[in-house]
């Protein structure tokens, strides 16, 4: 019976490997893969390389490495788990694949630069436990967005599911712009608010509740109408804002100001039974005067006051806005960019408009000549 040994030196044979010299040289260029187990690759890591334990690396690696072609060079502590591991993507079709000779202990006794990864503590690990174990998200993923600002413009139908899931999401700094206060109507959907903070800031409750969540957030609250004056300034300090205005002349200088700072925006609007999702990405979508050159007038713009709205559906509509402000912070997935997803509360039914960028739009045809920010609300 072969031993562990002899398994190892077979697929050596099979494989190629790399000094610790070669593999320097190669910092920066190739994708180093540390296939240790978390406490050894916690201890210290080369600087740059992902982690992917040995025991999930066939079911993981192509969300790393998606591209078969891409220059994979393996470590692990001494060399004989990331030769096997160099075997194993080799059978799976990667052909650019080494393992580092000596692994981990020979980079280190060479003198090679290597560094304590970030690590997260126990509370954290736990509370993150399921997007931990997401190859998509990761620890690299989570800490990423614990970096993230986010800026949610309006704390009310749309403004509330979106809070509450980037806050449990750990999303680490979350910006609220709100200047109204709450009231009983509000309570049939905006589900950040309680009749105990009837008459109370909506920010100041919002902090309130998603406080309650997690405290790796840090929640910054504006009570302040966005303006002409402030919008630039407040969305640029931002890496995505959410639109959760349910009027407008706010949606028009979101996009305006948007256009200026460069900052994603993930759009949403309700209306009776139905809801539509969008994403505008300066410069390299479509934007928001591309769908709707102009603002309507105020006969055509009738807002959830004098329309009414289902209560749950701005619970429906924000868990997709929140969804795709994780996917553009993560760079994950399909974000909706070009695409608008409309959903019919009554057909249970979602439909996928694909729409682009307008060659004669007066927002953003030009990127050298961005759109005058000024405040719409006489124009709607």
């Amino acid at each position: 019976m072969a031993t562990y040994a002899d398994v190892v030196e077979r697929a050596k044979r099979r494989i190629r490997e790399v000094s610790g010299t070669d593999a320097q040289a190669r910092l920066g260029q190739a994708l180093f893969i540390d296939c240790r187990e978390l406490d050894e690759y916690q201890a210290g890591a080369i600087p740059g390389s992902a982690h992917i334990p040995r025991g999930v690396l066939e079911g993981n690696v192509g969300v790393k490495v998606p591209d078969a072609a891409t220059e994979v060079i393996l470590y692990c502590a001494g060399g004989s788990r990331s030769a096997l591991a160099a075997l194993t993507l080799q059978e799976m079709g990667y052909n650019n694949v080494a393992s580092l000779a000596g692994g981990f202990d020979a980079w280190k006794r060479e003198g090679f630069e290597w560094q304590h990864p970030p690590a997260m503590g126990g509370e954290q690990r736990s509370r993150y436990a399921r997007h931990l174990a997401l190859p998509e998200v990761g620890e690299e993923g989570q800490r990423r967005l614990l970096e993230s600002r986010v800026l949610v413009v309006g704390a009310g139908g749309l403004g509330s599911p979106v809070a509450l899931y980037l806050t449990a999401a750990g999303v680490g700094t979350l910006g609220i712009v709100d200047y109204d206060v709450v009231e009983l109507s509000n309570l049939q959907r905006q589900v950040l608010h309680g009749v105990d903070r009837i008459g109370v800031p909506k920010v100041d409750s919002a902090r309130q509740t998603l406080g309650a969540i997690n405290p790796d957030v840090d929640i910054v609250t504006y009570k302040e109408r966005l303006s002409a004056d402030n919008a630039v300034e407040l969305i640029g300090n931002h890496d995505v804002v959410v639109d959760g205005t349910d009027n407008f002349p706010t949606r028009y200088l979101i996009n305006d100001a948007s256009l200026h700072t460069g900052t994603p925006v993930v759009h949403g609007s309700v209306f009776q039974f139905e809801g539509q999702v969008t994403v505008f990405d300066p410069y390299r979508g479509p934007c928001y005067r591309c769908l709707s050159a102009q603002p309507p007038p105020p006969e055509l713009a009738p807002n959830c006051a004098e329309a009414g709205v289902l209560g749950v559906l701005p619970g429906i509509v924000g868990s997709l806005q929140a969804l795709e402000t994780i996917k553009l912070l993560l760079n994950m997935g399909e974000p909706l960019v070009g695409s608008l997803l409309v959903f019919d509360g009554l057909e249970a039914e979602f439909r996928r408009l694909r729409f682009d960028r307008d060659p004669g739009c007066r927002a953003c045809a030009d990127p050298a000549n961005k759109p005058e920010i000024v405040e719409y609300d006489q124009y709607c």
